[in-house]
């Protein structure tokens, strides 16, 4: 039978089924204070059958912009279908948010050890709990992340060429750009693709911070996506874009020449001419000056805004062909 047409709903032994509001607890080990650590699975399904869409954020602790994309989804009831279910999980390393860090404890990046494994390592385990017991229910994953270490992304969705059920979701999804990227070994989005689960990958913004546009552009292009499945209420606006989304076929990184003190001197998701000086890198002396020059035409998708770097850093995120 289609994932979209089961009555039974089955989630951690517990079974919720159609009209049905549960909030499931997705049970992982203790802290080293043998504090129990919870990290919520909100349910929502109507009573009328359709797809099952799945939001997630926080696969990397740091990255909070995604956790309150979904946090608003909740809050706001749009995780309540008109047909069909959802299942919203804000928070998937639970253990990273609590120290504001990428990683698990282990020292494992969650999103590089899918599908996991029943008895590794502890993040090996939550990736292997994921794969079991939610993602065999899902039709379609949207999975919300920002830029780590101080870099900004201009709020976009990933999908790997060819595919054409993303490149649908994507058009719908609307964001400012769609960024052509292979899937990563051992990624959430390897993993869903593999159980035949579609999933979107969101980019918007930096670690360990909150910006209301990316916030917004993450918001409004769900409302989009639930309303192309036939599962937003009729009570939730959805907005007419200005424009659609310009899609990144190649991308190249601008890196540091030098040491030093760095300020950019572009705002991300502008369009830049080869020659066009876009940052400046100091010493705290005074004594070096080294502006940053565009090797080529493109589209700045990621900017480095920490105010101190090593040569080789990766400064700007560039495109050099769209579609």
């Amino acid at each position: 039978m289609s994932k979209n047409n089961r009555d039974r709903f089955v989630i951690f032994g517990e079974e919720i089924l159609p009209g049905e509001s549960k909030e499931l607890n997705f049970n992982l080990a203790k802290l080293h204070t043998n504090t129990p650590i919870e990290v919520p699975i909100v349910v929502e399904r109507s009573k009328i059958l359709g797809p099952t869409v799945l939001f997630t954020a926080g696969i990397h602790g740091d990255e909070v912009n995604g956790i309150e994309i979904v946090r608003q989804l909740i809050s706001k009831g749009i995780n309540k279908p008109k047909r069909g279910s959802i299942i919203c999980i804000p928070i998937l390393n639970i253990f990273g948010f609590i120290q504001k860090v990428r990683e698990f404890p282990d020292g494992r990046d969650l999103n590089r050890v899918f599908p996991g494994s029943k008895n590794g390592s502890l993040a090996s385990q939550v990736a292997y709990k994921l794969m079991k017991e939610v993602i065999p229910n899902v039709d379609y994953c949207l999975d919300f992340h920002t830029g780590g270490s101080n870099r900004f992304n201009a709020p976009h969705v990933r999908i790997e060429k060819g595919d054409s059920t993303l490149k649908t979701l994507a058009i719908t999804f609307n964001a400012p750009f769609t960024l052509q990227s292979n899937n990563l070994n051992k990624s959430f989005r390897s993993a869903c693709k593999k159980s035949g689960v579609p999933l979107l990958l969101f980019e918007g913004g930096k670690s360990n911070s909150i910006d209301s546009t990316v916030s917004n552009t993450g918001v409004n292009g769900s409302k989009r996506v639930l309303h192309h499945l036939g599962m937003l209420k009729s009570n939730f606006k959805v907005s007419s874009p200005l424009k659609s989304p310009i899609t990144i076929t190649q991308s190249k990184w601008l890196r540091a020449q030098a040491s030093g003190m760095f300020k950019t001197s572009i705002k991300v998701g502008s369009f830049v001419h080869r020659g066009d000086t876009i940052g400046h890198i100091t010493d705290p002396y005074g004594k070096i000056n080294y502006w940053i020059k565009c090797r080529n035409d493109g589209y700045i998708i990621n900017v480095n805004e920490s105010p101190l770097i090593y040569q080789g850093d990766a400064l700007f995120h560039i495109s050099t062909e769209i579609a």
